[in-house]
This record gives structure tokens, sequence and C-alpha cells, in this order.
């Protein structure tokens, strides 16, 4: 496994004093701690990225990229990514996930980023789940560090030392506990009236992964701490839930006042919201959480390292090997064989898999149908805006799904009734953008998807840059020129 040694040899240095600016700041080193106990070991085994299951894994690739085989491309992708993000730096870059190990060094590389400039046009807040290090940089910044300059810590976070280890769950100086770090769980929690704290250990086996892998928005700076990463669960953990949340915010409770909005699309001018990757929702109210099984029972199982039996730390799919099923599986389920329970979730993420592309093409045609209306002459504003709603209602409905990363293991019944009420959304959009212009655009919306709207298959902050590129598809004619530019960050490290 590639980084092992690497780490290993990093791992025995002390904490380290590096420079957030011109002032310094003791960041010490997340797993310095932990790295004598066997759980250390597994956790190694994080930098293991060759390995994929048949709808997930290890491997990065561009998760749109259903025409270039591993490691670019992936047979199941979801084609439409970059239409349905168009104006936002998702459309740039979103690729599959590799190990938590690797959380700094893929963020500070990645697209959505904008390296080419020396404003990163996201905050700094977008280190908030990817090191151990947040403790340290809010006791030094307050609140303010939410809003700071991602690029002003490239060079002050170390991939190696300071990416996502032992200290964002287990307390050193307590007896190696269960901990909650976050700042945006423990306020949620506030607000239910639960504090962490007085959560049992299986509650907490759970709630250490719902730091990071939840839904989330950035307060607004005129009515909460700005860019501040703030989880919408106040009327509960849904999709529907969720929407209602976002569709009227009180500016003191919620850090926004009115309906949040991301972004602009860029075609439709539909207000969009991105969900991020709500794993935890999901799996809130599925079958296993109701029978008390938590997120470490499936994805940090028991198993043996040495002459010792651990909680393994190698946080992946247990459906990776016959092994891994059997450790994480079969202590319920002992009545079934690991290819037999392989082939069950297999089961339900293919029909999930096939619903989520479903609902992606019909998002597509909402926004063309609007796009459409728009360029009509004349249509019904007021349709038109009800149209708009429906396009953003449908499109969060079916990112629910597509970005929680399961593709409906961790809640079939869930993912599949909520990609059955994004596709009646977005095939209302497409009603009332059609009555919008008192029917004159259904005869040029009834085409096949792929020719009414083809997939942008590549696009990027560079192309952007191009003339050329915006002229190569209808859609990208929407966005404007950028000037064109030069690297200025790669990794950690400046350019120029």
């Amino acid at each position: 496994m590639r980084h092992i040694a690497a780490l290993a040899a990093s791992a025995i240095l002390l904490g380290t004093v590096l420079t957030a600016g011109a002032e310094e700041l003791e960041l010490g080193e997340g797993n310095k701690a932990f790295d004598h106990l066997p759980q250390y070991q597994s956790y190694l085994q994080n930098y293991d990225d060759s390995q994929m299951t048949e709808y997930a894994g290890s491997v990065p690739h561009r998760k749109h990229d259903d025409f270039n085989p591993l490691p670019k491309g992936y047979k199941h992708a979801q084609p439409y990514l970059k239409n349905l993000w168009l104006g936002y730096p998702f459309s740039y870059e979103y690729d599959r996930a590799r190990g938590h190990v690797y959380a700094i060094e893929d963020v500070t590389k990645i697209d959505r980023i904008n390296r080419y400039s020396e404003e990163a046009g996201l905050p700094a807040t977008c280190y908030n789940c990817k090191t151990t290090a947040i403790p340290q940089l809010l006791e030094k910044h307050g609140d303010d560090f939410w809003s700071m300059n991602f690029h002003d810590f490239r060079t002050t976070l170390d991939p190696e030392r300071h990416s996502i280890g032992c200290t964002n769950c287990h307390d050193p100086d307590n007896q190696m506990r269960l901990v909650i770090t976050s700042i945006p769980l423990t306020e949620a929690l506030e607000r239910q009236g639960r504090d962490w704290r007085n959560a049992s250990r299986n509650e907490m086996r759970s709630l250490v992964c719902a730091q990071c892998h939840v839904e989330y928005y950035f307060e607004k700076g005129e009515h909460g701490v700005a860019a501040k990463p703030h989880f919408p669960w106040d009327e509960g953990m849904n999709a529907e839930d969720i929407y209602r949340f976002k569709s009227g915010g009180d500016p003191e409770r919620d850090g926004f006042e009115g309906q949040f909005t991301d972004w602009v699309h860029a075609v439709s001018k539909a207000p969009m919201i991105k969900v991020q990757h709500p794993e935890y929702e999901m799996s809130s109210d599925s079958v296993h959480a109701q029978a008390g099984v938590s997120c470490a029972d499936c994805h940090m199982p028991r198993s043996t390292e040495g002459a010792v039996r651990i909680s393994s730390h190698h946080w992946t799919s247990p459906l990776k090997t016959d092994e891994m099923i059997r450790n994480a599986c079969m202590g319920c389920h002992a009545d079934r064989t690991p290819a037999d329970l392989r082939d069950r979730t297999v089961y339900n993420q293919e029909r999930v898999w096939n619903q989520l592309n479903i609902a992606q093409e019909k998002s597509v045609r909402a926004h063309e149908a609007v796009r459409q209306a728009m360029e009509h002459g004349f249509a019904d504003e007021e349709l038109l805006a009800q149209a708009r709603e429906m396009v953003r209602k449908g499109q969060w409905f079916w990112d629910y799904v597509s970005a929680e990363n399961s593709a409906g293991a961790h809640n079939p019944v869930k993912a599949l009734d909520t990609l059955a009420s994004s596709q009646q959304y977005s095939d209302e959009a497409v009603r009332l953008a059609i009555r919008a212009t008192n029917h004159e655009i259904a005869e040029s919306m009834d085409q096949p998807i792929e020719e009414l709207v083809p997939p942008i298959r590549e696009h990027s902050r560079k192309l952007q840059q191009s003339q050329e590129h915006l002229d190569s598809h209808v859609w990208l004619q929407y966005l404007p020129l950028l000037p064109e530019a030069e690297l200025v960050w790669d990794g950690n490290e400046r350019l120029r």
C-alpha cells in the first residue's frame, strides 16, 4: 500500500510548529498518542486506494465518466453531473473519494477550489472535515477561521501529519474515549436538547461518523457566522424535512433568512441547493438503525490484529472481501454466506442506481424546459417561477441520494422513495414550463434526453478560459469566459 512507510516514519515525529500567515501555530500531530496501538495498524490500511465494490470503493475516478475505464472513469457513473451543477464549482470536478487519510492531499488539488487565483473562492471551512487540527485552528482564530481564505492554510496543514485521524474521534487524555470534536455537530445536538457527553457508547459509534458524513450548509455572514458549517436537522433528517427547513430560514437560529440558495443554475436560473453527503441522515431510520446497529458495526467491524481482537480502523465498505463481510455482517446474519449478503446488497443497489439515473435525466430535462421557455420570447413568469421551484426541489431530492454515496445500501426503501419524489417534481417542472409557453415548446421537448441535452463530458476551470470550449455545448454558452490564468497552487506547493 502506498505511503504507509512514509506515514509510519512521520508518525514518530513530535508535534510541529507551522505558520498560518505570519503567526506561529502549534498543531501537534493527531495520531501521535495512538501509533503504538494495534488499531493504528488497521488505520494504515486506509492508504489502500486500489479496491472497488460494484457501486463504490476507494479508487479515485470521475463520477460522471462512463466512457473511460478505471482509474479515470467507471462503468457505474452519472453522466449529467456537470450539467446539473453548471455555474457551481462542483461542475469542475467531482471524483470518487479515496480513504480518509488522503483528505488534505485531495482537497488541496481539487478543481472546485480556485487554484488559479490568490483567492480560493471557497473558505477555510472546507478543511473542517479534512484534518485533526480544527480545534487548534479555532482556538487560534475563533469564528473568523471559517470564512478565511482557503489558501492561507495550504502550507500550514501537512497531508501526512494532519489528515483525518485518531483525535477526530478519541480523547488521548481520557483513556482514548470517543469524543465529538465537531462544533457544528455539538450545536446541532444541543438544538435537539441532546448532549453527546450523555450518549451511550453505541450511540457514539455513529455520532463520531456524523461529525462529517452529513448534510450541512454555510451560514451567511449577515445573519450568522460567515461560512460556519450548520447541520439542518431542526425539522428532521429526511429530504422533505431539510428542504422545508431551507425554504424558510430563521436568521437568529439558522444563520440565513428566507430561501437558502447555494447558487443560481446557469441555464434555468433556478435557485439551487447542493446536497453534501448525508450518510448519517439516510441511515438514521433504516432497518439496521432501528435494530441498534451503529455505523461502526458495519464499517469498523471487530477484527484480529496479532493476538488481540479490536475494532478495525480501516474505514471502508465491508463488501470488499468475504472476510470483511464475515466480520461486519455474520454476527447477526449467521445463516447467510458472504456471497448471499453481497448479492442481496448489490440487488438493492442496482435498483436504486437505475432510478437514480432516471431521476438525474428528468432533472436535466426540467432545466432544459425552463431554458427553452425563457428563450421562447414569451412565457408566463408566474408559471416559470413555479417551474423553477420544482426544478430546485426535484434536483434536491435526486442529490440527497446521489451525494449519499451508498447507492441505496444504507436505506434502500428511503432511497427509492426519495427518488420517486424527485422524478415527480422534475416532471411537474417540465409541465409547468410547457404551460408557461402555451405548449409551444412541447414538440421540441419531446426528444430522447441524449438528443435533447447531451451530457457535458469535459469541463474545468481551465477549459472555461477557452471560448472554443464554451461554444462546444449549448448549455456551456450560458457561462462567462474566465480570464486566462496559470496555476498558482498545486496541493500545498506554491507555483508562482
